[in-house]
């Protein structure tokens, strides 16, 4: 555990396809010495298949809700304290960014355009990518997305760096977020 960190929640990364959630999420686990989880991966253990084949085969509106009771379950269950990656949309929808903001610690990773499209470019799990111009639909993403992730607790600004460069950003941030709450508390 980091000394300086006092935690009493879960730390949930937010932000775009491409922004690091999962790496990022699993390397401040691995940091602070508490268990990660991804929500994807949880929602498709649950569905048995895959959030391509969950998109494909039921449509977004239900992937959002099997994605909503997943996070809430995640939320509150034992350990309280973990880093929970979620998918590029979870926080978008309002009932799991109520639970977020009021039952964890969240961090939106903000990334520019040209980072996202070089992270995304050379995967194919990604839905809304497939088939399509992923420059022209993650910018459209940030232009409809950045003010909601914006209400996150901590934003981290990303850029093409090492992990461990944005590992430590994130940690600094967590660190002084968490000195705030202590004054305020």
């Amino acid at each position: 555990m980091i000394e300086n960190i006092v935690l009493d929640k879960p730390i949930v990364m937010v932000g775009l396809m491409g922004a690091g959630k999962t790496s990022v999420g699993r390397a401040l686990a691995r940091r602070l010495g508490i268990p990660f989880v991804d929500s994807d991966k949880e929602i498709e253990a649950a569905a048995g298949c895959s959030v391509v084949d969950i998109f494909s085969m039921y449509g977004e509106a239900e992937f959002r809700r099997a994605e909503q009771r997943i996070i809430a379950r995640l939320l509150d269950t034992p350990p309280m304290l973990k880093v929970i990656s979620t998918g590029e949309g979870a926080f978008i929808t309002p009932a799991v960014r109520e639970m977020v903001l009021a039952r964890a610690i969240s961090v939106w990773l903000r990334a520019d355009l040209d980072l996202l499209v070089k992270r995304t470019n050379f995967r194919n799990t990604r839905p809304q990518l497939l088939h399509a111009d992923s420059r022209k639909i993650l910018a459209q993403l940030i232009k409809e997305r950045y003010d909601i992730y914006a209400m996150a607790d901590i934003t981290v600004q990303t850029r093409d760096e090492s992990l461990r460069k944005t590992l430590d950003k994130v940690i600094n941030a967590i660190t002084e977020y968490s000195k705030k709450g202590i004054k305020n508390g």
